[in-house]
């Protein structure tokens, strides 16, 4: 063995230096390698006293070896025919990968034997940008149970594993194979839970069916090491099914699959042996049909030299300081002053409007309860009559102000006015709600009064009391039955059986289908039962003027109130629904293709009615007639403004959608077309015999307003992405057409020979730019479950992809049922993608252009980004899927708000 030799150091950035060569079992990459001692024993022809000092030379990508001498303790010089020379031709020759990156000589003029190999050389390399700090970063990989990295977590994970061995273990206290992914919490991935197993097992050099739960434990303590080599080995185990070190084309092809079914990707599994060769192509390029542990490491660790496709979300740290430099934790009494700030800045458009109309409540209650309490049926009544008579007060202005927000035109045609700054429109329905349980609650207070108190009292009121009111009742006492029978009675309880029922029905229980009931009784559930028992309340407004017509106390024609509070409101509602119905059969649409996709999805493109004007992110109301002249149903708008045709996106989530798929694609074998959506050459499809399709609309949503906003924020779950898709659409073809309008402008400017052409287009330039929208970029974020959902836009998203060159509008999809990068079951999915996109340019989930990232995606990061990357914009939160996401984004929008430059503004839409 070689003693020690002083290190020197020179001015050229190397470090020269002699070192005991020692072997390392624990790092099979080290200098040398692990065959090294054993070399160094043959030169020693196996006398124990011969030593020999090896001088290396390490420069930042490689190693050069300087010289091999004896020592000077040396007794045994070497022969002529170990001369150093020689031994240090022998050591380069034994390890190649051992020399200089360079032609110049060593300290020892020794001159290279032998090129250095290919692979070699790629090995070296692997070694070295492990050591680099951004390698290490990426080591959190490959989990099989946890992100945890807790040593108790990982304990308390075991007392679970435990608990379910106790309980799935057979009469002999061993546990069966095929019980091991539900044992270890990976029930949902049982396939590849094997393929642990077999790995594990193969280790033992055994061939196991059953485990005692001390050998469950030993496999636990594996699978749950936090160290990157461990479980990067257990991986390679998988593979190495033959146990020889080497991972074959067939070999990835089997883990592949398991990766896939763990995954639910069917096509990916379809494809497992297309995307085998294609890691066989980038891993073995001396075509040896085999990888080792170090190549799959690399890949590993160079994924994202793969994926530096995507367009980053974030930018330099600079931004990142100037603008989040305030994101830290905050004391109590700081997030109350936070919180009293949102109540007043974010909801102030809410809260003056519930403001005014509780003060408008209170003071009519009041008002009518003093008009009666100085009236002489107070003596007979008391406040029963008092308090049913202020109730009924409040239910006029009610039932006048319900229909309001239900009057779809007349809140579009506000939506584009000034009114938008200070009315919350997108809180219509919400409003809805809320009187209508106000009415709920003044019924309670009228009818209840009426039947249980004041009626009982005025029946059973002494001759003198009602001698003082027997005017009113045509000097005749009523009995209760007279009260209860009569049109005031009959009109009024008549009433409250429509609406009980009508409310109920409005329940989310009913509305949503969630309650199951029995035949004949389940059609009580549903959107239909919904829609039909709400138009019962035509009804109860012809009752309710009747009602307030025959009052027993009030006798004057300007007394009785009712008319007065809901005429103009009424009037209102019915020339918005005569303007629905004979718009709809103005706008008769004719459908020029259907599409079946994916995922239980159709697309239906019409030919764009005469007139028919709209903005991106509004819906439409469609009708089939052939399958109910009543019902409508609205979807949104997936076409652009400047598109010559309108599409719409419809997922079969009921009868009415399921039929109307069946209507359209098996109608007696109509000629329409199936297949995947296209945006091109759409008159080509001949869509006669197709049934016709009604159209109402379009009518306005939050996401109409994204023009108000710099930069925009637009997230969809599933089918929650369709308004979003016309955005992108219009967005693109705007700024292209901003792009065209500044080249023509420019070419004006260099061309023209007068003044006045040069002053012509400066004047329009300065116009466009008064005119000019605010939202200049977009981020999309699209959360889905289902593979096949990218299938909808593929087109769209293609087109973005191709005709974005200044990159204003980025993409980001989500794909929730594929395990999170890192976890082992994802792991290898996520290599095939990196190579894929880098060779082909296409996702291998999506097929398009744009990445697929796997789980949720972290939403405060998301956030962060987008304000460090927009410091003092204003960024316009467009959100439309399921209510459980609303909240969280909501309240990210307020806190990067207060913690930063860039302002967000919430709107969500529900579907």
């Amino acid at each position: 063995m070689a003693s020690d030799s002083p290190a020197s150091s020179s001015s050229d950035g190397r470090s020269n230096y002699s070192r005991m060569l020692v072997e390392d079992s624990n790092d099979v990459y080290g200098i040398g390698g692990a065959m090294l001692p054993i070399f160094l024993n043959d030169l020693q022809r196996n006398n124990d006293k011969d030593l020999v000092e090896v001088t290396l030379e390490l420069e930042d990508d490689s190693i050069i070896l300087c010289s091999v001498t004896p020592t000077a303790n040396n007794p045994h010089p070497p022969p002529i025919s170990q001369s150093p020379t020689a031994v240090t031709s022998r050591l380069r020759r034994k390890f190649s990968w051992l020399t200089s990156s360079s032609s110049r000589a060593s300290s020892t003029d020794v001159s290279v034997d032998h090129a250095i190999t290919s692979r070699d050389a790629r090995k070296l390399k692997a070694k070295l940008i492990r050591t680099k700090s951004s390698a290490q970063r990426a080591l959190g990989g490959l989990r099989f149970i946890s992100k945890t990295t807790n040593a108790s977590d990982v304990n308390e994970l075991w007392k679970n594993v435990e608990s379910r061995f106790l309980c799935l273990a057979r009469d002999d206290g061993l546990l069966a194979r095929e019980d091991f992914a539900e044992c270890i919490g990976m029930a949902d991935s049982k396939e590849f839970a094997l393929g642990v197993f077999d790995a594990l097992a193969r280790r033992r050099q055994q061939k196991l069916g059953k485990i005692t739960k001390a050998e469950l434990y030993d496999f636990w303590l594996q699978i749950s090491d936090q160290s990157f080599d461990a479980r990067l080995q257990i991986f390679f185990d998988m593979a190495d099914s033959n146990e020889d070190g080497r991972i074959t084309r067939n070999e990835i092809q089997e883990l592949l699959v398991l990766s896939a079914a763990a995954n639910r990707l069917s096509k990916l599994k379809e494809q497992a042996e297309e995307y085998a060769s294609l890691i066989m192509e980038e891993l073995d390029p001396e075509n040896l049909g085999y990888i080792e542990l170090w190549q799959l490491e690399t890949l590993l660790l160079q994924r994202e030299v793969y994926m530096n496709y995507s367009r980053p979300l974030s930018i330099a740290s600079g931004g990142w300081s100037q603008n989040l430099n305030s994101l830290k934790r905050t004391s109590v009494v700081h997030r109350l002053s936070h919180i009293v700030r949102y109540a007043m800045i974010e909801n102030w458009q809410r809260t003056w409007i519930l403001m005014v109309w509780i003060v408008a409540m209170a003071c009519l209650f009041t008002w009518k309860f003093k008009q009666y309490r100085n009236k002489a049926a107070f003596q007979v009544m008391g406040y029963c009559l008092t308090t049913a008579k202020g109730a009924a007060e409040t239910l006029k202005l009610n039932m006048a102000l319900v229909l309001l927000p239900v009057c779809r035109n007349m809140l579009t045609f506000l939506r584009s006015t000034q009114a938008r700054l200070f009315i919350p429109f997108d809180d219509n329905i919400n409003f809805h709600k809320i009187i209508a349980f106000a009415i709920a609650i003044g019924i309670l207070l009228h009818v209840g009064n009426h039947m249980i108190c004041d009626f009982p009292r005025l029946v059973n009121s002494s001759a003198e009391s009602f001698a003082l009111i027997a005017s009113d009742f045509h000097n005749k006492k009523p009995t209760y039955k007279d009260l209860v029978f009569g049109v005031e009675g009959v009109t009024g309880i008549s009433m409250l059986i429509m609406m009980a029922f009508a409310f109920t029905l409005a329940s989310r229980y009913f509305r949503k289908n969630l309650l199951k009931l029995p035949s004949p009784f389940n059609r009580l559930t549903g959107f239909n039962a919904f829609w039909f028992s709400h138009h019962l309340f035509g009804l109860v407004y012809i009752l309710l003027l009747i009602h307030g017509s025959f009052l027993f106390l009030v006798h004057r024609w300007t007394q009785k109130t009712t008319w007065m509070y809901i005429s103009v409101p009424l009037l209102i509602y019915a020339a918005e629904r005569s303007l629905r119905t004979g718009r709809s059969e103005h706008y008769s649409a004719k459908i020029i293709k259907v599409s079946n996709l994916p995922g239980d999805v159709f697309s239906i493109i019409m030919s764009k009615p005469n007139g028919f004007k709209y903005r991106s992110g509004q819906y439409i109301f469609l009708q089939c007639p052939s399958i109910s002249p009543f019902e409508w149903h609205p979807f949104s708008i997936t076409s652009s403004p400047g598109d010559d045709y309108l599409s719409v996106h419809i997922r079969t989530v009921g009868d009415w959608t399921q039929e109307l798929k069946q209507v359209l694609t098996d109608d007696n074998g109509s000629p329409c077309t199936i297949g995947r959506a296209k945006f091109r050459h759409l008159r080509d499809v001949d869509s006669k015999g197709l049934p016709r399709l009604l159209l109402d609309g379009p009518y306005g949503a939050p996401a109409q307003d994204y023009r108000n906003y710099d930069v925009l924020l637009l997230v969809g779950l599933g089918i929650g992405a369709t308004p979003f898709i016309s955005i992108l659409r219009d967005l693109l073809h705007t700024n292209r057409a901003v792009e065209d309008h500044t080249d023509s402008n420019t070419e004006t400017s260099v061309s023209g020979d007068s003044l006045t052409s040069l002053a012509s287009s400066s004047m329009a330039s300065s116009s466009d730019k008064k005119k000019s929208k605010r939202a200049k970029s977009a981020n999309f974020y699209w959360v889905t479950r289902e593979p096949g959902s990218f299938e909808w836009f593929k087109g769209v998203m293609n087109e973005v992809a191709e005709m974005d060159h200044k990159g204003q509008i980025e993409m980001h999809n989500y794909l929730t049922s594929v395990y999170e990068e890192g976890d082992a079951r994802s792991t290898l999915i996520t290599m095939v993608q990196a190579l894929s996109h880098a060779k082909h340019g296409v996702d291998i989930l999506s097929g398009t252009r744009v990445r697929t990232h796997f789980a949720r995606p972290n939403w405060r990061e998301v956030f962060s980004k987008v304000a460090s990357k927009h410091p003092y914009a204003t960024v316009g939160v467009f959100y439309c899927g399921m209510p459980v996401l609303a909240k969280e984004l909501k309240k990210l929008s307020y806190e990067i708000s207060q913690k930063t430059s860039t302002r967000f503004e919430f709107h969500k839409e529900y579907f």
